[in-house]
């Protein structure tokens, strides 16, 4: 046997951190279930819970279109789930929601407030059936507060969290991010504080409800920023894609191009000026500390950019490198996913689906030793797993063929 099928042998035999977790997965579009796809990945039997008419929102109706139902976008956050339909509008579905409610560890959802207490699936009901139950909304602004009914998607939460007010250039327009960096934080952290409350739940046998939001996630990740406006008073400004607490540490134009450089200390402000072979750099007084070489920036830049002029990126990148100073090229997503040092990290990986066939998926951003991630299931099919999951349940196929009379699994 190689030792890549010795290593798939002995991912496959090894039990992952999260085995025999039961998560109820009431979510769509991005935050929600890309927070459950985590969970999955560490071995939580995950159910998704959709809407019999389309299911998840990025099934179709949003997404990037392959040749079958589901868009890559929905491929692209759903793998090693399970799929169920119950249209939760129907009395018949709440009771079979109700009895897979008592089974589950975890449940995540994100519609927006109130909806699942309209539903009668709310927190306060389900504890009363299931005490050790974790229960998870995900929303744009939270249970609470004036903003709390308001419906919130990523732009909404990176413009109201001051994220859109520190991005792009000075006295340029509003610019978001160029990643939906409030879902995916908002996911991270939703995970944090499920698996927090888990482990929780496992010591006291009591869940608790957990609150993740798209506009706390937003204003987590503002570290930097707050600390200027905490430390100084002075409200942060948009800066491109320079530092505000050092430079340089930005992008920069050589003969061919851009690239990312950062020489953030005296040491390596030393390295660089040598590397530029740049003595006068070195003696200018205006640039003798990093505090005055982060005030002289304007004029700092252009005198790099000077040097940086007479020679191609790649040829740059490699001497600051070989100097000890980082540096590196600006890549395009296929750039970065086909580098010798993507392809290492296996950042892009294939799963077999029984419609698409080959379907590439983002690879597992934290690797680790002893229980890897797998990939145990394909995105699954619409309801793809009812039948299955009411099998579990012990409902005889008289119970869920009544049920399927009553409309629990749509008309």
């Amino acid at each position: 046997m190689t030792d890549a099928r010795n290593d798939q042998a002995q991912r496959s035999a090894t039990p992952l951190p999260l085995a025999g977790v039961r998560v109820l997965d009431v979510t769509q579009v991005m935050a929600g279930p890309y927070a459950c796809m985590l969970l999955a990945d560490l071995g939580a039997d995950v159910i998704k819970i959709e809407p019999p008419k389309g299911g998840d929102q990025t099934r179709g109706a949003m997404g990037f279109k392959m040749k079958g139902p589901d868009s890559m976008g929905f491929l692209n956050m759903n793998r090693n789930k399970r799929s169920m339909t119950l249209d939760l509008k129907t009395e018949s579905a709440r009771e079979v929601f109700l009895r897979l409610a008592k089974t589950a560890d975890i449940l995540v959802e994100n519609y927006r407030p109130g909806v699942m207490k309209r539903l009668g699936i709310d927190y306060d009901t389900l504890r009363e059936i299931n005490p050790r139950l974790v229960y998870c909304s995900i929303s744009g602004f939270g249970q609470s507060g004036p903003w709390a009914t308001r419906p919130g998607f990523d732009l909404m939460a990176q413009a109201m969290s001051g994220v859109m007010s520190v991005t792009g250039y000075p006295g340029g327009a509003p610019v978001k991010a160029g990643v939906p960096v409030a879902d995916i934080g908002c996911a991270l952290f939703a995970v944090y504080g499920m698996l927090s409350a888990y482990i929780g739940a496992k010591a006291t046998g009591k869940g608790q409800y957990v609150d993740a939001s798209l506009f706390d996630s937003a204003l987590a990740f503002s570290i930097w920023d707050t600390s200027e406006y905490w430390g100084t008073g002075r409200e942060p400004e948009p800066l491109g894609t320079s530092n505000r607490m050092s430079a340089p540490y930005q992008a920069v134009k050589a003969a061919d191009g851009y690239f990312v450089m950062g020489a953030t200390n005296q040491k390596l402000w030393q390295l660089l000026c040598n590397t530029l072979e740049r003595p006068d750099l070195l003696a200018d007084e205006r640039f003798g500390t990093v505090a005055l070489r982060l005030a002289n920036r304007n004029e700092l830049i252009p005198a790099l950019e000077e040097s940086f002029a007479a020679d191609s990126c790649d040829s740059w990148i490699e001497r600051l490198l070989e100097a000890g100073i980082p540096a590196g090229p600006i890549l395009t997503y296929p750039q970065a996913f086909d580098s010798e040092h993507g392809r290492h990290r296996q950042m892009r990986i294939e799963i077999d689906h029984p419609i698409e066939g080959k379907v590439p998926n983002i690879g597992f951003a934290v690797k680790m030793g002893g229980t890897p991630q797998q990939v145990r299931r394909h995105p699954p099919l619409l309801g793809e797993h009812t039948a299955e999951v009411l099998d579990e349940l012990g409902l005889s196929k008289d119970e869920q063929a009544s049920l399927a009379d009553a409309g629990a699994f749509g008309g």
